[in-house]
Parts: structure tokens; C-alpha cells; sequence
């Protein structure tokens, strides 16, 4: 069979159902997976793949925590992963960037999520799908990930660009969260939702468009690419959307403002 996108369309995938190494999962509520999700998917609760230090949010669980998730959904290294939610992907590219992490390479977001798949008229199921339990070990975060320490000498550098996928208000220091509001120096706003098609399901804008988009605000493949939300939720989705683009260098930062805007040591603008 064809090699997977890290961005499948609904058609593509309704078309490879039933295939030996694919797992699909939905990171929908348990109310939406019980309403209708795609056939043979397993749910998957978000909680499960986050956790946090208070005041810091949505960071990287322990290897020995993921390894029992992970295990829990019967994960190869060879499982294709395709994942959606129904909030324009979020959830689901938080998990797929997790796998990402640790060296799973076969991962896929399902474009529009359940929103789209509904609304193609596409199958649904309402029987629930017990996952295979395996055995997958996590010994290390391999990739695609940063800490503030590695990200603040960065800063300013030539060949590195940081991505804020927060709202404009956030950025500006206007809807402050955490003990410091603003953004790092340096960075580019552009709000995750804002490369989705709101009039189309939430599916991606045509790539082009984001091409120009991120290009013109210096966002290039030549570069390091940092991304970052508040807790690596919605900027989980901008790390897919980048790496379906061809972007070979982007990394996610667990816990994001939550960890920068309540650390002493962190330079802030406004």
C-alpha cells in the first residue's frame, strides 16, 4: 500500500480501513465515541497523555507511564496512527506528537477530524472497540521536543523562529494566564485555528495558502521551528501542520507559557 501523509483525508483513510497495521483512535469525549466514531477506532482519554507540575500544564508524562498507554492501545513500531477529535484536531495531534517524541514514525491526522468525516457522509460506528494490549516501551524522549533552558540561548538566532499558536489577545499581554503575560522575543503569532477552513468542517486551508502564510511571517523550512501554545494542545496541531508541509525541523515545548510565563528567569515582550 501507499505511504501515509502526516495529514490524511477522510476519503483516504475510509478507504484503508480494515487494514492489518493500522490502529485508528479518537480522542473525542466518551459521550462522542459512543454517539458514532470511525469504525473500528478505540477511544483514547486526552488526560492520559498530559500531565503537569503545578503551575505548569500539558507536559510530557514519564517513559513508564507512556509505555503503559502506549501498550495499552496493542502499539508496534510498525502501527500506522491515525488520530482525530472533534475540536479541529488538538487532542489528536498532542498524541501524535507524543509518538513523535519517543521515535514512532508512523503517524497521521485525520484532516477535519469526526466533524468532517460526519459531515461526508462517511460510515460511523456506535459499537465500542477494546484495543489489543501489547507491549511498547518508552525509554526516552528521542526528538521533536525542547525545554526553556535549550529554548532562551536560541533566541534571536538566524536559523531558529518561534511559532505562538495562542490567541492575539494572549500574545499581547491582553488575557494574561500566568504570572507573566506577553510572548517571547521574537515571535510570530499565528493563531492554530486560523489554518483551518471554518466554512469546510475545519479542515486545513489548501496547502499554499499556509505556505504563504507562514513564509511571509519567516516561518521556513530552512529554519528551526519552535512551537508553543499554553500547555502544547493547539500548537500540537500547528507542529502537524508543519511537519505535513515538509518541515523537517520543528520541535513541541511541553508545558509552553504555563512553564515560561511563571519561570523568573524568562525574557517576556509585549
Amino acid at each position: 500500500m501507499s505511504q501515509w501523509s502526516y495529514v490524511v483525508e477522510p476519503e483516504e483513510l475510509q478507504k484503508r480501513l480494515g487494514e492489518a497495521s493500522l490502529l485508528v483512535v479518537d480522542m473525542c469525549s466518551p459521550e462522542r465515541y459512543a454517539a458514532g466514531h470511525v469504525p473500528g477506532a478505540v477511544h483514547l482519554e486526552y488526560s492520559r497523555i498530559v500531565a503537569k507540575r503545578e503551575p505548569t500544564v500539558g507536559l510530557l508524562p514519564a517513559p513508564a507511564a507512556l509505555s503503559a498507554v502506549f501498550s495499552s492501545l496493542g502499539l508496534t513500531p510498525d502501527t500506522q496512527v491515525v488520530a482525530y477529535d472533534d475540536e479541529g484536531g488538538g487532542k489528536a495531534a498532542r498524541l501524535l506528537w507524543t509518538l513523535d517524541v519517543v521515535g514512532h514514525d508512523n503517524i497521521s491526522l485525520l484532516d477535519g477530524g469526526i466533524l468532517a468525516w460526519e459531515a461526508e457522509g462517511r460510515p460511523l460506528s456506535q459499537e465500542p472497540v477494546a484495543a489489543k494490549a501489547g507491549h511498547y516501551e518508552v525509554t526516552a524522549y528521542k526528538r521533536a521536543t525542547a525545554t526553556a533552558d535549550e529554548i532562551m540561548p536560541k533566541l534571536g538566532a538566524a536559523g531558529f523562529c518561534v511559532l505562538d499558536a495562542r490567541s492575539p489577545l494572549e500574545f499581547a499581554g491582553q488575557k494574561q494566564t500566568d504570572a507573566k503575560a506577553g510572548h517571547m522575543p521574537g515571535a510570530v503569532n499565528i493563531e492554530w485555528t486560523s489554518l483551518m477552513d471554518r466554512n469546510n468542517h475545519l479542515k486545513l486551508l489548501p496547502q499554499a495558502q499556509i505556505r504563504a502564510r507562514l513564509e511571509e511571517n519567516g516561518i521556513t523550512p530552512d529554519k528551526e521551528v519552535l512551537v508553543h501554545c499554553r500547555s502544547h494542545h493547539r500548537s500540537a496541531h500547528t507542529y502537524m501542520v508543519l511537519k505535513s508541509l515538509g518541515y523537517k525541523n520543528v520541535k513541541g515545548y511541553p508545558g509552553s507559557w504555563s512553564d515560561w510565563g511563571n519561570r523568573p528567569d524568562t525574557p517576556v515582550e509585549v
